[in-house]
């Protein structure tokens, strides 16, 4: 963990994050150079005699194994550098491990939670029908591959973590009662167990569905086409921070475990938080092409509204690499711990030492300064007028996804508490924010 920062003898310390520097950075080095090896696989290929195809490495099988490389590096500088298995947070005691006759039927407990939980997913899984088709058959494929290691794996991983566990009976063990009728179950466990896993369940399948496209297109982009170009140079650069993006939100649905201290607290219990949240995800997503809050019929890139501009098209282009770069920033910032709609630890360096929703807000500012809605290539004031207060709505609703996810961290955690109040008078962007809600709330009393 890191440590507190202090930047003035007379100014409270930034409360410490959860989550070091350094496992970001460690996953993002692992990415670049897995990145980096398949794109010259042919040479390196032909220089070794190797057998096979002496071409780059771009299939989807390649993009998987880029989750290796970056979650590796993110597990041991967690394990080596962080020490993260030994925090109290995780719920473990290593140094009294239990004997197997102590556990065994709690385990078996747990494991008929865990099984009932997956073929829950499974049966919802097959009745979607938006998975069986376009980009979601790929993560069935690997799901379905998946799925005998994971029921089968479970047990000696089950077995072994309840030894040390300091309380085995979570979540899936309260399920697994439920289930069975012989003990006693918390209820409010129950729901914790399957939020948390519904969380799982939603997004490992639509992270799947899209992880393998960026990476590959990554190994076959050609960095140096269109090198004076502005537009062609930001496009590339964006699709290059969005697969980085992706790649580490994906090991971070995937290593939701308590012995990396990155399992999940709490799920989001606020339906409000739910509903915004998946409105912006397919397939409930209003903001793609004929959506409720889809704004972009009849606009145009930005690169189209600025052309001939060269000094402009240059600025902007920029201006969108710099916020996509935040963006990836504010992913890679949570390592091995990203995800929506939970709270697994809080984050306070990064992007995050300046505002609370450095994702949200880079996000957000990028799509107005890429769409540029209020022009409209109908030249219909109308369209321009629809547009951007469609835009306008999406952004409501990102801030209405930040203010759930608030309302659940805040009564989620003292230490969040702590940080949500350092930012409003110390965060550079948010205490701004802070301060000029405060001077308008004022204003409208005063005219009251």
């Amino acid at each position: 963990m890191s440590e507190p920062l202090r930047t003035a003898p007379d100014r409270p310390a930034r409360p410490a994050s959860d989550v070091s520097a350094g496992v970001g950075l460690s996953g993002l080095a692992g990415l670049l150079v897995w990145l980096l090896l398949c794109r010259n696989w042919g040479v390196i290929a032909g220089a070794l005699a190797l057998p096979g195809p002496h071409a780059p490495l771009a299939g989807p099988y390649a993009a998987l194994a880029a989750l290796v490389a970056s979650g590796g590096p993110m597990v041991l500088w967690s394990i080596l550098v962080d020490k993260v298995h030994r925090r109290t947070s995780t719920g473990i005691d290593w140094s009294a491990p239990r004997p197997l006759r102590e556990v065994v039927d709690i385990s078996i407990t747990k494991l008929a939670g865990l099984w009932a939980t997956w073929a829950l997913i499974a049966f919802l899984y097959c009745l979607g029908r938006w998975y069986w088709r376009g980009n979601y058959l790929f993560a069935m494929d690997v799901l379905g591959f998946s799925a005998p290691l994971l029921f089968l794996g479970a047990i000696p991983y089950v077995l072994w973590l309840d030894r040390v566990l300091v309380d085995p009976r979570d979540g899936a063990w309260h399920f697994g009662a439920m289930l069975i009728g012989r003990e006693t179950y918390d209820r409010d466990q129950v729901w914790h167990h399957l939020r948390a896993w519904a969380v799982k369940g939603f997004f490992i399948a639509f992270m799947l569905s899209i992880v393998t496209l960026g990476f590959m297109e990554e190994v076959r982009a050609d960095f140096w086409h269109g090198a004076g170009d502005p537009a062609s140079i930001g496009y590339v650069t964006i699709d290059f921070m969005f697969m980085v993006d992706v790649q580490i939100a994906m090991v971070g649905y995937l290593l939701t475990i308590k012995p990396l201290d990155a399992h999940i607290r709490t799920a989001n219990p606020l339906l409000a938080g739910w509903v915004a949240a998946l409105i912006c995800y397919p397939p409930f997503i209003q903001m793609g092409s004929g959506g409720v809050l889809d704004y972009h019929p009849n606009t145009a890139d930005w690169s189209v509204w600025l052309a001939g501009h060269t000094a402009l098209m240059w600025l902007w282009a920029a201006l969108l690499v710099v916020l996509t770069a935040l963006y990836a920033w504010a992913t890679v910032a949570f390592g091995i711990r990203f995800s929506n709609l939970t709270y697994r630890g809080v984050l306070t360096n990064g992007p995050y030492a300046w505002t609370r929703h450095p994702a949200y807000l880079a996000k957000n500012t990028f799509w107005w300064l890429q769409t540029l809605p209020f022009l409209a290539t109908s030249h219909s004031p109308v369209d321009a007028v629809r547009n951007t207060v469609t835009l306008a709505l999406v952004s409501g609703v990102y801030y209405w996804r930040a203010r759930t996810e608030e309302a659940h961290l805040l009564a989620a955690d003292a230490k969040y508490r702590a940080y949500h109040a350092w930012m409003a008078d110390h965060g550079p962007i948010t205490a701004r924010l802070v301060r000029t809600g405060r001077w308008l709330a004022r204003r409208r009393s005063q005219t009251a």
